[in-house]
């Protein structure tokens, strides 16, 4: 889309500085800021320098916003080359920003930019009349009224590559133009004028909000007698017409808690009653605490820690394991479940490691290789012409057999054959070592050629 680059140097003015109404506008800019976040204002400035410049920005004027702000001018470059509101080469007298997202595309976006380029040229040069040029933009927020475009500092909406043209030519020849929308659309009604709140009925007050005038109109008088009599006709019409009972079901029920411990208090019984103390009680006895059992404890049969305690085995583990001497050495566990290639894999990438370690950081795929392993053996060409799809390994993609063809490797039984030198080798130069290993590559292969046990 946007071509986001700096304009030739023979475009570039030598120097830039702010007018003095400007300079005086870029501090009120800048005084709204605290102290230490004056960057803030970058895009305010450059807005302005822009303007100043008639419509671009040129480097002098970048530099001269990143010195006002005490930004590097990198910081400053980076705003500008991101935001296509920053013109970034000469621009004519009225430049066409074209929305091209997906709604304004949808609606005919692509037959401006059509028609803008038979007329003009390519985005971004200027016309040889100096009036027009042109660019491609995201989403410029108008989407309702799609297809749009910018011109200078105005939208202008719902348009057609033949009503753009005659907009271009008003422009041109100084003649009075319409902003917004060419078609008559008010804001951002639908297409044929607006088809909701069509009855008066709804924003009238007649029927929506006529509720207040009734209550305005049946207000309650202030006087007492009013009141008085208010009161009145309110309890005549309670005991004409008794609210139901509120049944239990689904409340709660607003009882005495008699039982409760602080209701027991406050009668003079004891808190907790005895009842509820003996089902709190321990009934029980732990064999494996010392000391006799306490009066009505009750012996815990078949439990484990009473198993232990007697020298017998717990439940679980009768029959099933045998308890260690204290001196017998534990036995180890056994290895994890990865498998030799993993392990050959890790192994081979620490080895490696450590070798390139020695390297210096320019070397070479291929010395690389040399210092860690023996290249295979390679062929001039495919036997008969015809190589066999080595991509058929598992790991080997296109990219990996196009790389083992420039090797001279071209046949399942070559992979078959590698050593642990040349898997090494060929892993390396391959940027991956212990991949082989790892996916077993010479194992596939043995497969696919018949050459395997």
């Amino acid at each position: 889309m946007a071509n986001r680059r700096l304009a030739p140097a023979s475009e570039q003015p030598e120097s830039f500085a702010f007018s003095p109404e400007n300079a005086e506008w870029a501090k009120t800019q800048i005084a709204k800021y605290p102290e230490g976040r004056q960057a803030s204002a970058v895009i305010s400035l450059l807005w302005k320098a822009q303007e100043q410049n008639g419509g671009w920005l040129p480097r002098a004027a970048i530099e001269a916003v990143a010195a006002e702000l005490g930004m590097p001018n990198i910081r400053v470059l980076e705003v500008a080359t991101f935001y296509t509101m920053f013109a970034l080469e000469p621009v004519g007298r009225f430049w066409i920003q074209v929305c091209g997202t997906v709604p304004c595309d949808s609606c005919g976006a692509r037959g401006l930019k059509e028609m803008l380029e038979a007329r003009l040229g390519p985005p971004g040069h200027v016309s040889p009349d100096g009036n027009f040029s042109w660019l491609e933009v995201e989403c410029l927020g108008a989407c309702c009224n799609a297809p749009m475009v910018q011109i200078n500092q105005d939208y202008y909406e719902d348009l057609t590559p033949e009503s753009l043209g005659t907009l271009m030519d008003d422009l041109a020849a100084g003649r009075p133009v319409k902003v917004g929308s060419q078609t008559g659309r008010n804001a951002s009604e639908p297409l044929g004028g607006p088809d909701t709140l069509t009855d008066p009925a709804l924003f009238d007050g007649s029927r929506v909000g006529a509720w207040r005038k009734r209550f305005e109109e049946t207000a309650k008088p202030d006087d007492s007698a009013a009141k008085s009599d208010e009161a009145a006709s309110t309890d005549r019409r309670a005991a004409d017409q008794p609210k139901p009972a509120r049944p239990d079901a689904g409340r709660p029920v607003e009882r005495s808690v008699s039982d409760a411990p602080a209701q027991r208090a406050a009668d003079g019984k004891t808190p907790v009653k005895e009842q509820d103390q003996a089902d709190a009680a321990e009934t029980g006895r732990s064999t494996a605490k010392e000391g006799a059992p306490r009066q009505g404890d009750a012996d815990v049969q078949a439990a484990p820690a009473k198993a232990i305690s007697e020298g017998e085995q717990a439940g679980g583990d009768q029959g099933s394991q045998e308890t260690p001497d204290r001196g017998t050495v534990p036995q180890q566990p056994e290895a994890s479940g990865a498998s030799e290639g993993e392990v050959a894999a890790e192994a081979e990438e620490a080895r490696v490691a450590g070798a390139l370690a020695a390297l210096p950081k320019d070397a070479t795929p291929e010395q690389k290789a040399n210092a860690v392993g023996t290249r295979p053996p390679g062929l001039d060409g495919a036997r008969a012409g015809k190589p066999d799809d080595l991509t058929r390994i598992k790991g080997v993609g296109p990219g990996n057999s196009q790389r083992l063809n420039a090797l001279g490797i071209y046949h399942f039984d070559q992979i078959a054959a590698w050593t642990r030198d040349e898997i090494t080798w060929v892993g390396t130069y391959l940027a991956f070592p212990g991949r082989i290993d790892r996916e077993n590559w010479v194992g596939q292969a043995q497969s696919l050629s018949g050459t395997g046990n």
